[in-house]
């Protein structure tokens, strides 16, 4: 009797020695759970990203903006912050090898980053030189200055469309930036004049569009296009060969050619090359041996291929301020009316292709701002819209093979768009 209640006994304290572990164990346990949930805690709020300003974390200031004032100097501005003229002048001369004070614009925007407290002392002070570039100054111990470059970021987009009016209307109508008709125009401008683009004339483009803090920078990487003109479709494929970035067509041929087809973009013709024009102005017939483009004062006229300015002058009773450019030596061309002449052109300067020369104005025997663009071949005047021009080298042979898998992709993406 005695030794069966020595064995329960044992039994009891078995149990209950089991039962008191799996009671620890479980404590234990869900301690560790709770402190690795914490710890999981910590490590998200540790890691979570905090929206940045110019690299500051804007919670902790007081954010006043602005922008440059016509006339107003960076002085001014920072006196209106509080600062003393002692500290801005030790500012101005010890920052001057970064960046000249001088240099702002006005237009320009500036971020104050000032104390949160009643002070509202001024600790940092930024400055957007362009959209991508900017100049921090710091204001606490010792007076800094730092340049920085912000992240620019490209996104791909597509776009089709039908013309109904222009080209630049169609860009916005189909959802694209407008300025993305620059950049094509540019692309097709040995191709198709733009000038003659028709309704239901039909384009489809894959590019990419640059951002900074979700502002485009109206700037384009277009990769392939396609142009229906006259129901004919021009291809464009972008190629790099010999480290140079171009377009060609669907069989390799470049899409550049010796001359563009016109020496300005988006105007409209006014007058056509003839043997029998009643002049305007001197109200008689007379050959114009020439094409007028309307444009408005100050459009800027390129030159339409490489050559050497052989003349530059002013025709009081004629084409009033022009330009002649000797390509080689067959062709030469001539622009009139300008309203001034661009930088650096005299005779004897070298100018390339899509180079401003010049820009449209009425200078000269004129009854409104246009330009009077002239071809010569071998000394003879010949029409300027019926120039034919050769195309630049093609891709080459040993590149061939690159550029189809190109044009195979490109294409796939196209037909994957439904473009």
């Amino acid at each position: 009797m005695k030794s069966k209640q020595i064995t329960d006994t044992i039994i009891i304290l078995g149990i209950t020695i089991i039962l008191l572990l799996i009671m620890f164990f479980s404590d234990t346990s869900s301690i560790k759970k709770q402190k690795t949930a914490i710890s999981e805690s910590e490590i998200t709020k540790e890691t979570k990203e905090i929206k940045t300003l110019f690299g500051l974390n804007p919670d902790s200031f007081l954010i006043k903006n602005g922008k440059v004032k016509k006339g107003q100097n960076l002085s001014e501005i920072l006196t209106s912050f509080k600062l003393n003229y002692s500290d801005i002048d030790n500012l101005v001369k010890n920052t001057k090898s970064t960046f000249d004070v001088r240099k702002i614009n006005a237009g320009n925007k500036y971020t104050a980053f000032c104390s949160p407290d009643s002070s509202n002392n001024l600790e940092y002070f930024v400055y957007e030189k362009s959209p991508i570039n900017y100049i921090v100054y710091s204001f606490n111990d010792s007076v800094s200055v730092s340049q920085y470059t912000k992240e620019i970021e490209s996104i791909r987009k597509y776009v089709s469309d039908t013309i109904k009016s222009s080209l630049w209307n169609a860009m916005s109508d189909a959802g694209a930036n407008p300025l993305l008709a620059n950049d094509l125009s540019e692309i097709y401008a040995w191709a198709i004049d733009f000038f003659g683009i028709q309704k239901g004339d039909l384009f489809k483009i894959i590019y990419d569009e640059k951002y900074v803090d979700s502002t485009s920078l109206n700037e384009f990487v277009i990769h392939a296009a396609c142009f229906t003109h006259y129901n004919k479709d021009y291809w464009a494929f972008e190629f790099e060969q010999d480290s140079l970035r171009s377009f060609y067509d669907e069989n390799g041929n470049s899409l550049r050619k010796a001359f563009l087809k016109a020496p300005l973009r988006f105007s409209r013709i006014s007058s056509r090359f003839s043997n029998s024009r009643y002049h305007p102005v001197l109200k008689i017939r007379r050959p114009h041996h020439g094409v007028d483009y309307a444009a408005p004062t100050g459009t800027p006229v390129h030159s339409i291929g490489d050559g050497i300015v052989i003349k530059k002058g002013y025709q009081k009773r004629g084409g009033g301020r022009y330009v002649k450019v000797k390509h080689n030596s067959v062709y030469t061309t001539s622009y009139m009316h300008f309203s001034k002449f661009a930088k650096g052109i005299k005779v004897g300067t070298a100018v390339s292709q899509g180079q401003t020369i010049g820009y449209v104005g009425q200078s000269g025997l004129a009854t409104g701002p246009h330009l009077d663009f002239r071809v010569y071949k071998n000394g003879t005047a010949i029409d300027p819209l019926k120039l034919e021009s050769p195309p630049v080298e093609p891709v080459k042979q040993e590149n061939k093979s690159r550029f189809e898998k190109d044009v195979e992709y490109w294409t796939n993406k196209f037909n994957d768009l439904k473009l």
